[in-house]
């Protein structure tokens, strides 16, 4: 309602106005009436006792107000003090909000590391223990070692039957250049003295080459070898 519908309104009821201003206005019409009052004492005194009736409503009508406005003062500061609570206690669940939030963050973190770390727990355990894995490492090593030694071994002996063969076929060249020779001085003998002499050399070849065919056989495997 605006300031002119107000003094319009006050103007329409009886010119006094409305409440308080009208309970004023009629005190104030009530004293001149008992100033100017020529009336006798009974009504004189009437009059006082209105005007007295009438000033009280004023002043309780005055504390009236004053207590509503000093309430009005107190709520206004008990609604300041709510707000400032109620403030303070949508930071106070902001700040929970961004905690719980990194809170969260932080727990889906250390939940997947601990997945990640029963996966390896799981992974380390089915490995078998590094005591057994030194001690066939160890076994491995000296079958090893023992394997190359046996390989350097056949190597001598493979080398040493080599040297053995060489000195075999030379032996068996000289012998047929020897047997070549002799043929050919023996040319000029009897046919009797020569088939003789032929079975007699035939029989000594046939004697010298056997260990050397015995020899050549045992060392044809390890060549092919």
């Amino acid at each position: 309602m605006s300031d002119e519908e107000v003094i319009r309104r006050r103007l329409q009821i009886d010119g006094d106005g409305t409440g308080d201003d009208r309970r004023l206005n009629d005190l104030l019409k009530t004293f001149v009436k008992w100033c100017n009052s020529t009336d006798s004492a009974e009504n004189s005194q009437a009059i006082h006792d209105r005007l007295l009736a009438q000033l009280a409503q004023c002043e309780f009508a005055m504390k009236k107000s004053d207590f509503s406005a000093k309430m009005m003062q107190q709520e206004l500061k008990n609604y300041a003090t709510i707000s400032d609570t109620i403030e303070t206690g949508i930071e106070t669940a902001k700040t929970q909000i961004v905690q719980s939030k990194q809170n969260l963050v932080l727990a889906k973190k250390i939940r997947k590391n601990r997945m990640e770390y029963d996966v390896l727990a799981r992974i380390i355990n089915q490995q078998p223990d590094r005591k057994n894995t030194v001690k066939e490492l160890d076994t491995l090593k000296k079958e090893l070692d023992e394997l190359q030694e046996k390989k350097a071994s056949l190597e001598r002996k493979l080398n040493t039957k080599k040297k053995d063969f060489t000195v075999l076929m030379r032996s068996i060249i000289e012998l047929q250049n020897k047997l070549e020779s002799v043929g050919d001085d023996s040319q000029d003998a009897t046919d009797e003295k020569m088939v003789c002499d032929d079975d007699a050399v035939i029989l000594t070849v046939d004697e010298a080459m056997s260990p050397v065919r015995e020899q050549a056989k045992i060392a044809s495997p390890e060549k092919a070898s």
